[in-house]
């Protein structure tokens, strides 16, 4: 038999977050409704035991854990989760806590306005910030890569790891990301205008280490270059 459908599905790609798995489920619980949502763990086959510690916490709450072998990567983990969610509502966000997971119920309210496609969660929009712990070179890093993705949205926020979308609504064979800014790839692929993005106060990550190093960064250019000529070369009409 089939388990009954939930409405929403929280995505949460992981490498090695075993650490940070139990505050989140806490924090995510408290402001979800076990029994109108569930944590979907995509683990990229971590050797920490992050699988492990999934399998333990589900005996607490409503997670699923798959765990994919010879793959990695941010933005494809994303994707299969979102292939596999049971949700309508799709809620993606970092296991590292640097995403507050009390922002998601005003995620869900601003996609209650069926014209609004993706709703964010934004450092740099009014009421947004960042924590004062933040490294340096990581924001200069975030100022870059947002100034190279500025032709291709007015998202102020494009780079986010933390976002809302309606799983109907997607056309998931059509992305072709490199690396790890999905929102980015869902943006431009669907040719979203309506995105509404909801400030969050921003963390330095909870335990364990950064996966962001150049070899992201220049995947990060490959995937800007396909996004480029999908513009360029491709346009859609009759988006929203």
């Amino acid at each position: 038999m089939n388990p009954p459908a939930c409405l929403v599905t929280v995505i949460v790609p992981t490498y090695n977050e075993r650490e940070n798995l139990a505050p989140l489920a806490e924090r995510l619980f408290r402001v979800l409704d076990p029994a109108a949502a569930e944590l979907l763990i995509v683990d990229d086959d971590s050797p920490d035991g992050t699988a492990a510690e999934a399998a333990q916490l589900a005996a607490r709450y409503p997670i699923r854990c798959l765990v994919r072998r010879g793959q990695r990567g941010l933005a494809t983990a994303v994707i299969r989760g979102l292939r596999e969610a049971r949700g309508e509502l799709c809620v993606v966000l970092d296991a590292d806590l640097s995403h507050p997971p009390e922002a998601i119920p005003s995620l869900l309210r601003a996609l209650d306005d069926p014209r609004v496609s993706m709703a964010i969660g934004s450092r740099f929009v009014a009421g947004g910030r960042v924590a004062l712990d933040w490294p340096l070179h990581r924001r200069l890093n975030s100022w870059i890569a947002r100034l190279l993705a500025r032709p291709l949205t007015g998202v102020k926020d494009a780079m986010a790891g933390f976002f809302c979308v309606r799983r109907r609504e997607l056309e998931l064979d059509r992305l072709d990301p490199v690396g790890y800014k999905i929102a980015l790839e869902l943006i431009v692929r669907h040719g979203w205008k309506n995105i509404v993005e909801v400030p969050i106060a921003f963390a330095e990550r909870a335990a364990g280490r950064t996966k962001l190093g150049l070899s992201e960064q220049l995947r990060y250019l490959r995937h800007l270059w396909r996004l480029y000529r999908c513009v360029l070369f491709q346009p859609r009409t009759g988006l929203k």
